[in-house]
């Protein structure tokens, strides 16, 4: 199963332990890149977080915030930081000589500085164990919301694939018709200017002409990279990468077909081709 790389989970969670909420959000990018926003208590899980989420996503940029508030429980004790709150203390007198008119510190001003409110650690641990299985919970949401949209993906992919076949399709039915005209053509000339037709002339110039406007490998081509498309769709995981390369490949191929056309008929399916590939090029970078 393919997965897309956009998706956004929540999941929250209350306890003795507290409450938290843990928010993830995914966009496309060409590799992993992780973003933890997470309270200063709970620092020390961080490096975990990290590794749950290289276990569940492979490539996107992944962005997990962490909001939580202490629980009112027996045995959880908030410790304040005396020396540093001390020292921030100090620190703020000396600042204050040099002012004229120094406004005066709030005391909430020097709880929010980082490190000066602590949990015990005895109860950090029950709480880091809680976060850790809030954010199981959000990335397996997470997981099913983006496989949710990479099967959608996958549907529009294999209909694109659909309609370039049937392009191609036409272009294999037309290239008979297409010769047959071009030597109708050449005699018409002859006859024109009144000179003799010349057989092996004749044979000549179509052997040219269809040498020139074969497009037998092009098409060969085309529909090699669609069975490798379908292949890779079947095959799922992470195939982001695989099938933006096979865009490429595709939209040469369309290219010289475009460019050996000699006939309106072809340059449209050239064209329509090429229009099937970008749409598909652009929702190929939203995959994992």
């Amino acid at each position: 199963m393919i997965q897309s790389m956009t998706a956004f989970a929540r999941a929250q969670g209350q306890g003795k332990w507290g409450s938290a909420v843990c928010e993830l959000r995914s966009i496309n990018h060409r590799y992993l890149e992780l973003v933890v926003r997470l309270p200063e208590t709970l620092h020390e899980i961080e490096s975990a977080m990290r590794e749950r989420l290289r276990n569940y996503i492979k490539r996107g940029k992944i962005e997990c915030h962490i909001r939580y508030q202490p629980g009112d429980v027996t045995g959880t004790e908030i410790i304040i930081n005396n020396h540093l709150a001390e020292r921030l203390c100090q620190a703020n007198e000396t600042i204050a000589k040099l002012l004229k008119n120094p406004a005066p510190v709030n005391t909430m001003d020097i709880l929010h500085w980082p490190g000066i409110l602590q949990i015990a650690e005895l109860d950090l641990e029950t709480i880091e164990d809680e976060i850790l299985k809030l954010i199981e919970k959000a990335l397996q949401d997470l997981v099913a919301a983006r496989q949710r949209e990479g099967e959608e993906l996958k549907q529009l992919f294999l209909q694109r694939m659909e309609s370039m076949k049937a392009e191609i399709g036409k272009v294999r039915q037309m290239m008979p018709e297409i010769l047959k005209e071009q030597r109708e053509r050449i005699s018409k000339k002859f006859a024109d200017v009144k000179l003799e037709m010349d057989t092996g002339r004749l044979e000549q110039e179509m052997i040219l002409f269809a040498q020139k406007t074969d497009v037998t490998e092009e098409l060969d081509r085309i529909d090699t990279h669609i069975s490798e498309v379908r292949r890779v769709l079947k095959q799922g995981g992470v195939v982001g990468r695989r099938l933006d390369f096979l865009m490429q490949e595709l939209n040469r191929e369309a290219n010289t077909l475009g460019a050996k056309s000699v006939v309106v008929e072809t340059t449209r399916v050239s064209v329509e081709l090429k229009v099937l590939i970008e749409q598909v090029r652009e929702q190929v970078q939203n995959v994992e």
